[in-house]
């Protein structure tokens, strides 16, 4: 893939189908223009003249967003891009070209701090777009209205999966609404019924083969691979020691996590991570490493018991340093001090039990949450009530559709039994003790 000009936003952490998001989508400027590079397209917004003429950052939080389940956290404050009347070009939430976002606190980094870790800061001044900072939402230079076009990374997963879902979905309603309040039986309408409920369980599959092909292909050139070297006692399992790594790539350091999550930081242009800092607590003892930005920033922790405490570990923390090419230097802790200091990458990476693995490692769901896998369920279930409701009138279409529902329940059970049983009778098992094998050793 073609390389762009830096500083370049790489956009927040992300694993399945979402991961083509951390390879490809970037928001740079190139020869007068902002340009927003995804997976599927590349959008160019010009600068001055009639195009962008000045950057608003809304350092306000934005309304929480109710749904089934868990409410979703708004936004952690807007970028709008206006021309120089003040109409809305493009916009964009912050947190989505931050990295590290999805494991920090709400707003734990706002302000200039913020503007700095992702990049926009950086990005405004190369493209010479002056910004203005506001903290109020109903400020007059905040453009009003839903327009402009949105200059995020892109979906987390496809549009054609969505496209299917909702065909499929609307389809299903409909024809159980029918089914359901008109007590029809008629053939046609049953096997609509059962068709659309097997639809979005066969789209799940499809999906997951498609992210494994998609992602299959994409081949960066790596400098070095550092998996975890885990001290004796902590609870390493094998997924742990199997999954998580350091990648020092040409242009990016990246952190991938058991769940195959991904954290993208640069290694070049004016927000790129600078220097590592091992830190030791007062007696001397390692506590771990600091991966550090602009202005001392701390992106991620490296613990040092997790990564270079094992017998594997020396090596490691050698070719981190000789491969990431950033300044290593260290500091011991005085006084009262506690290290880290507030929320912060990296000290989570080892999950605390096999239930909470299985979790992070399964194949991610979509907003719905566990009601869309529900609904799929009751569609497979009520498939089967009807093929059985019309076994005397219609035999063959029962037949089906008792099928189809029996099918669509083992679609949907297949995959989560797998990932059970593979994690609790190997993967979320204690790994063998001097077995953690160096990453990319032949």
């Amino acid at each position: 893939m073609t390389a762009v000009p830096e500083p370049a936003l790489r956009p927040a952490a992300s694993r399945g189908p979402g991961l083509e998001r951390c390879h490809s989508a970037r928001l740079y400027c190139e020869d007068g223009a902002l340009v927003l590079r995804s997976r599927r397209r590349t959008a160019r917004h010009p600068v001055g003249g009639d195009g962008i003429a000045r950057a608003v950052f809304v350092d306000a939080p934005g309304e929480d967003r109710e749904r089934v389940g868990p409410t979703l956290p708004g936004s952690w404050g807007e970028l709008q891009l206006q021309d120089r009347d003040g109409a809305l070009i493009g916009r964009f939430d912050l947190e989505d070209w931050l990295p590290e976002s999805p494991v920090l606190p709400k707003r734990s980094v706002r302000g200039e701090q913020l503007l700095s870790r992702t990049g926009v800061s950086h990005l405004l001044k190369a493209a010479r777009i002056p910004l203005h900072v506001v903290r109020d939402r109903e400020d007059p230079m905040v453009a009003s209205g839903g327009g402009g076009a949105v200059l995020g990374p892109g979906s987390v997963f496809p549009y054609w999966y969505w496209g299917v879902r909702a065909v499929a979905g609307g389809a299903w309603f409909a024809a159980f609404t029918a089914v359901l309040f008109s007590g029809t039986t008629a053939p046609w309408l049953i096997l609509l019924l059962v068709a659309a409920a097997a639809v979005a369980p066969v789209a799940r599959l499809l999906l997951r083969a498609w992210t494994r092909v998609r992602l299959r292909r994409y081949a960066p050139a790596v400098r070095e691979r550092v998996g975890p070297a885990p001290a004796p006692g902590l609870g390493a399992t094998v997924r742990f020691c199997r999954d998580t790594e350091l990648r020092v790539q040409d242009r990016d350091l990246v952190l991938r996590d058991l769940g195959g999550q991904e954290y993208w930081f640069p290694l070049t242009g004016a927000h790129a991570v600078t220097s590592l800092v091992r830190v030791r607590d007062r007696a001397g003892s390692e506590l771990g490493v600091e991966l550090r930005g602009p202005a001392e920033q701390v992106r991620a922790v490296l613990p040092w018991d997790l990564w270079f405490g094992g017998e594997t570990g020396a090596d490691g923390w050698a070719r981190l340093r000789r491969a990431a090419g950033l300044t290593v230097s260290e500091r011991r802790l005085t006084g009262k001090a506690i290290w880290p200091k507030g929320p912060v990458l990296g000290l989570r990476m080892l999950p605390g039990s096999g239930t909470e693995a299985r979790r992070r490692s399964h194949f991610p769901g979509t907003i719905a949450g566990v009601s869309s896998t529900a609904i799929m369920a009751i569609g497979s279930v009520f498939s089967v009530i009807q093929g059985l409701r019309i076994t005397n009138e219609h035999p063959g279409t029962a037949l089906t559709a008792v099928l189809l529902g029996a099918v669509g329940l083992a679609l949907q059970g297949a995959p989560y039994a797998v990932h059970q049983l593979r994690s609790r009778l190997r993967l979320d098992r204690p790994v063998p003790e001097r077995t953690t094998a160096r990453k990319g050793a032949p």
